[in-house]
Order: structure tokens, then sequence, then C-alpha cells
């Protein structure tokens, strides 16, 4: 038998598809929560959201940049929902508790996103100086990353990390 026709079984990477889904799920479930909730309190709508999160980036400027910085806002943050969802996997690699206990796991993972994000990332951002916790904020903040970030990323890793 020759080298060439011998196969090898190639087991595929579950990567790819578990940070993409998990990404997506987070990401698309957080900004939704914060269009309703920003909406329902400020009456804010989707776009001034969008706008707010590439304040991170842009300052105040952002606020005047209409369509160009909302895409650019919701761009950025969809790139931090597919990091969350990559940390997570990468760590889950490492520390079975993870996968083992998705559940419990996902809600302190969301969490400690919404502590990272909170305490590290908007003070070095150009946003300047936060509000008070408002409801809104307050959903959208600890109660929301927990069931709405960590939750479905560590979920969805689990899912992908199963054989």
């Amino acid at each position: 038998m020759s080298a060439a026709s011998t196969t090898f079984p190639v087991q595929k990477s579950k990567a790819l598809p578990a940070i993409l889904w998990g990404g997506l799920a987070c990401g698309v479930l957080d900004i939704t929560q914060a269009c309703v909730a920003w909406g329902i309190q400020n009456g804010a709508r989707p776009v001034r959201i969008f706008q707010s999160v590439a304040a991170g980036l842009l300052g105040r400027a952002a606020f005047d940049g209409g369509a160009k910085t909302a895409a650019l806002g919701l761009t950025v943050h969809f790139f931090i929902a597919f990091s969350a969802a990559a940390v997570y996997y990468v760590a889950s690699r490492k520390i079975r508790f993870l996968t083992a206990r998705a559940v419990i796991a996902g809600l302190l993972y969301g969490e400690a996103v919404w502590l990272f994000m909170n305490f590290v990332v908007i003070p070095l951002s150009a946003i300047g100086q936060r509000g008070p916790m408002t409801m809104a904020a307050f959903w959208t903040g600890p109660i929301g990353h927990m069931f709405l970030v960590g939750l479905p990323i560590a979920l969805i890793v689990r899912r992908y990390s199963r054989n």
C-alpha cells in the first residue's frame, strides 16, 4: 500500500463554529437588549446606541457621524462579542469546568465580561465620565451580561466541545 492511498482521520476543529455562533448569539442578544432597554428608558434609537459604542474610539464625535459612526459602533460591538467567545473557547480547552458546568460558568463569565468592560475597557476608552447606574444600565449591565453574553457563549462552546 502506498503512502498516497493511506488516509488518516482528520479531526475537524470545532473552534471556528463555536466562536462564530457564540459571538453571533452574544452580539445579537446583547445589542437587542440594549436597544430595547435604552429605548424604553430614554427613547434612544438604535443608531444612537450603536454610536455610543463607537464613542469608545471616537469620543463625543461619534454622535455627529450619522450612519458611518453607527456602523463603526456595531462593528466594534461584534468584534467585542466574538473576542469574548474566543477567550471563553480558548479557556475552555484548559479549564474543564467551563464546559462541564456551562450554565454556572456562563453566568459567572457574563458577569466577568461586564466587570472587565466597565472597570478596564471603558475607563481606558474615549467615552470619558460615565453617568449614574440607571435601570436600563442595570438590566443591560450586570443582569443582561449574565444571561445574554456569558450564558449563550458557554452553552454554544459546550455544544461544540462534545465529540
